[in-house]
């Protein structure tokens, strides 16, 4: 299909800067990226509970994680997205598998995971806690092919060929366990966690050492621990994974100092939430969620931190990206601008902000990060995730409803990969006062705060900030379930 054809449809083409052969074929500057305007969506399509969104294979078709089950979508007209299928109610032996935040595809298989909190977070002794699997060679008729009880929740997961990567965040040790859903039986394979490199984090709350996401590239798998930082494992032998290397921004020492857990959890420095590398596997990205706690410096929305991964025995800090401001930056306040998921493609970074929209950056020179395309409508879209659709053409974006204290509609959009603005971009009403940070990218050149070696092994510690928890810092003391939240309740058992 010619997507060209469908942008020039949509408008958005002649009212935004076309880089056909990618952005990394004509990079503008911010200046002109900022005059260019009526940056918008190509499309859009509802989609009650959305969540985690990924794209197929086939770059024709979505399919998103929806609370209950999921969300098939064609995007092959980016202008006119489409649902094909919806796999709600998922039961397995009898037992509903709900709070499905995350989902994973490769080539047919998709596989959802669940529940994304404990079972005492959605208060019921009856759930699924693990794993199904579907065959999506028909995206129209996904059809489920075997499941996998875990006994644990699973916030987050990766699926490689025939390997599944999920956290096993059972409060004690936080493994990744790595399993084979190969076969007609789903069996485990290996396990790896901080523990076994560093067992002194034992003595930290379990949410501030919580493994909450997993990518795997090239035998390695990356894995944000929370305040403990990125951890990257040589996954080559799936029985027997081992330690290459880490990035942090806080101690261990600095850890034990904190009384206070929620402090821990909600606020930097830590808060490692996502990271993925490029496809070199040369420039990891790490992800912080935070939001401000009423505590010391950084007190504020988390960023997305860049690292030299060539050597990944070695990894060094290269630059950031800050997240937009606003004037109520607490959890409870609902305005949230902190980072959550993106996708790092062909030199550039596509990013989620909550309500604070969508992003592209430039990050083929990751000490200096420039802002290309951004687009947010705060009092309509809270966004979880950005992944590309056709490189070079489109993205999509997923809006969740899960934010308390704020009135958000589940979507898909589509955007194009387009340098552009809005021009008169939505805000919501005062005293909820966006201010941006572009002037957000800071390189090692001009970080406020210094790179620093931790336990001798080369990699850098860099004290800044920090991405989180969505659902998951809900469960200290008890939880939140996502039902709740979307009720815009801020109970805590």
């Amino acid at each position: 299909m010619e997507r060209r054809a469908f942008l020039e449809r949509s408008g958005a083409a002649g009212l935004a800067l076309s880089l056909p052969g990618g952005l990394a074929a004509s990079r503008p500057s911010a200046a002109s990226a900022r005059q260019s305007a009526g940056y918008e969506p190509l499309g859009r399509v509802p989609i009650d509970n959305a969540a985690e969104a990924v794209v197929g294979d086939d770059g024709e078709t979505a399919y998103v994680a929806a609370t209950t089950g999921f969300v098939t979508v064609d995007v092959s007209d980016p202008a006119e997205p489409t649902v094909l299928a919806e796999e709600r109610g998922v039961e397995i032996d009898g037992r509903p598998l709900t709070n499905l935040l995350d989902l994973a595809v490769d080539g047919d298989r998709l596989v959802v995971a669940g529940p994304a909190q404990s079972v005492s977070s959605v208060n019921s002794s009856d759930q699924y806690l693990g794993v199904r699997c579907y065959d999506v060679s028909d995206p129209a008729n996904p059809v489920p092919t075997g499941a996998y009880e875990t006994g644990y929740h699973i916030h987050n997961c990766y699926l490689e060929d025939e390997l599944l990567f999920v956290p096993a965040n059972t409060g004690d040790r936080n493994p990744l366990v790595i399993l084979d859903v190969g076969g007609d039986d789903i069996t485990q394979l290996g396990s790896w966690s901080l523990l076994d490199h560093e067992p002194g984090w034992g003595d930290i709350y379990w949410l501030a050492r919580y493994l909450h996401d997993i990518y795997v590239h090239d035998d390695i798998a990356y894995l944000p621990y929370w305040n403990a930082g990125t951890y990257l494992v040589d996954v080559s032998d799936p029985i027997d994974p081992s330690y290459v290397s880490h990035v942090r921004t806080t101690t261990l020492a600095d850890q034990r100092r904190i009384d206070d857990p929620l402090e821990a959890v909600y606020g930097l420095p830590g808060n490692d939430h996502y990271a993925m590398v490029d496809d070199a596997g040369d420039l990891l990205a790490v992800g912080r969620e935070a939001w401000a706690t009423g505590g010391a410096d950084p007190d504020r929305p988390g960023g997305i931190d860049l690292y030299d991964v060539s050597n990944p025995a070695r990894p060094t800090r290269q630059g950031s990206i800050d997240p937009p401001r606003t004037t109520d930056e607490s959890r409870e306040g609902g305005l949230w601008t902190t980072s959550h998921n993106f996708e790092l493609r062909d030199g550039h970074l596509y990013s989620s902000w909550y309500r604070a929209g969508v992003k592209i950056h430039d990050v083929s020179d990751p000490t200096a990060p420039e802002r290309i395309a951004w687009w947010r409508d705060p009092a309509r879209t809270g966004f979880w995730t950005a992944r590309v659709v056709d490189p070079g053409e489109t993205f999509l974006a997923s809006s969740t409803e899960a934010i308390p204290n704020a009135s958000i509609d589940g979507a898909l959009y589509t955007f194009p990969i387009e340098a552009g603005e809005q021009a008169d971009p939505p805000s919501i009403q005062a005293p909820e006062d966006w201010r941006d940070n572009d002037t957000e990218a800071t390189g090692t050149g001009t970080d406020t705060d210094a790179d620093r070696d931790s336990g001798g092994n080369g990699t850098a510690d860099a004290n800044d900030s920090t991405p989180g928890f969505t659902g998951i810092a809900s469960l200290i003391g008890g939880g939140i379930a996502l039902e709740w939240l979307r009720r815009r309740e801020n109970v805590q058992d």
